[in-house]
């Protein structure tokens, strides 16, 4: 194991030889491991953890390799739950994107063992929150799904990360930048206990990491080369927004940027093009617009500009009329998420700030 090359912390591991670690940190619960994962995750994953385990862990075995399926759902988690709960599983091992993740999460939790990650794409924060997205077999949200406490530990294995598609870190840029800006939204006038008021200053990173470090992390992955960039764009997306989520009382997680995502899934057209953080990124200029907050707004159009993610509906292709949007607005003002913020939104409010929004990116930034 070479020292200089990965790095490890307390819950996470990260660098392009982090799985020399799995021993170290999965022997103590055990030896025999189900690894559920997606199909091409585990085509570029699996051969250096299977290496990796034959150098360093020789001891530990992989019992079955399982694609977890296209969706996190509640019949695939009870399927292999059923599959495994008497072959003697000592933990789980989950490998790929967020609903591999929490798949595995969610199958180690009714399997009563421990949980341990292995993202290969840095688009969301799945690898470490403590709970999991659970959707239908059509692909449509079903439930949130709360765990007792995160994975164990993730291996964040840059090498495999960096040679991933752009579109995953795009849209994770554009999660977590929502992270920061909703939290202290969503938190406004609040007295916060010790938790929340921690984790709402973890967010502070979620947008500073990547405003710093965004444009040279994009061209580390042009290269192919992970380098201390992308690494920090890769622990922003994947730990602070997983610590911040796990931290914060749930109330403080999402606010007006998640709640217009949700409404824009609603338009067919758009749900078939973009990615969850795409719509998030832009639901931020929403929020923004309608918080009076034209300083973040125009430097937070520029940011997501720069990440390729669209900052107005003309973008997406979508016809900016109230009648089009009217399923839109009653969504972002009904959702969950806006359930608690610091005053009263109406339709027409999140209208008028969808207006300006679009006004500005037409108009090249400039102020109105």
């Amino acid at each position: 194991m070479s020292e200089t090359l990965t790095k490890l912390y307390a819950g996470y591991s990260i660098g392009p030889t982090c799985y020399e670690e799995v021993g170290r940190y999965c022997r103590a619960y055990g030896s025999r491991i189900l690894l559920l994962g997606g199909k091409t995750a585990l085509e570029k994953g699996l051969p250096p953890l299977r290496a990796a385990l034959a150098r360093t862990a020789p001891d530990m075995e992989l019992v079955d390799t399982v694609v977890y399926g296209s969706e996190c759902t509640y019949e695939r988690i009870q399927e292999l739950t059923a599959a495994y709960i008497d072959r003697e599983i000592h933990m789980v091992f989950g490998m790929g994107g967020g609903k591999a993740a929490d798949t595995a999460k969610s199958v180690a939790c009714r399997l009563g063992v421990p949980v341990f990650t292995f993202p290969t794409i840095a688009s969301n924060c799945a690898s470490m929150s403590a709970m999991s997205v659970i959707y239908h077999a059509d692909g449509s949200f079903a439930d949130f799904y709360f765990h007792e406490s995160p994975a164990v530990h993730c291996f964040m294995n840059t090498e495999i990360m960096v040679h991933a598609p752009r579109k995953y870190i795009r849209a994770g840029m554009g999660d977590t930048i929502a992270k920061y800006f909703e939290c202290h939204f969503s938190a406004r006038g609040d007295e916060l206990d010790y938790h929340s008021a921690l984790g709402r200053e973890i967010s502070n990173l979620c947008y500073e990491r990547i405003h710093t470090y965004a444009k040279a992390a994009l061209g580390e992955m042009d290269e192919g080369k992970p380098g201390a960039a992308f690494e920090q764009i890769v622990l922003t997306i994947v730990v602070n927004t997983g610590l911040v989520s796990h931290l914060v009382e749930d109330c403080y997680n999402c606010a007006v940027a998640h709640s217009v995502c949700y409404g824009l899934d609603l338009l067919p057209e758009v749900a078939q093009r973009f990615l969850h953080g795409d719509l998030v990124g832009y639901g931020v200029l929403v929020q923004l617009a309608l918080d009076g907050m034209e300083r973040e707004e125009k430097e937070v159009r520029a940011l997501l500009k720069l990440l390729g993610i669209p900052v107005s509906l003309a973008e997406m292709g979508v016809a900016f009329t109230r009648e089009r949007l009217a399923p839109v607005l009653a969504e972002t003002v009904a959702g969950p998420d806006m359930e608690h913020i610091p005053y009263p939104v109406t339709e027409e409010m999140i209208w008028e700030a969808m207006k300006r929004v679009e006004f500005l990116a037409q108009a090249g930034g400039l102020q109105m």
